[in-house]
């Protein structure tokens, strides 16, 4: 769905965003966005780590 959004897609996105938002919230958007983002992946590392460990102490028993 967002591959076919391209260059100017984006860029009409992000003056929306602007124009809505303002100049100053779009930095704490994005400082927000970014801390969910890394801890949605540091849960889902957490859960792969998880479920091979358990995986591997299946099998040797």
């Amino acid at each position: 769905m967002l591959q076919n959004i391209g260059v100017p897609g984006l860029i009409l996105v992000l003056i929306i965003a602007l124009i809505i938002f303002g100049p100053s919230k779009l930095p704490e958007i994005g400082r927000a966005f970014g801390s969910t983002l890394r801890e949605f992946k540091k849960s889902t590392r957490e859960l792969v780590t998880n479920d091979t460990n358990s995986e591997t102490s299946n099998k040797k028993e």
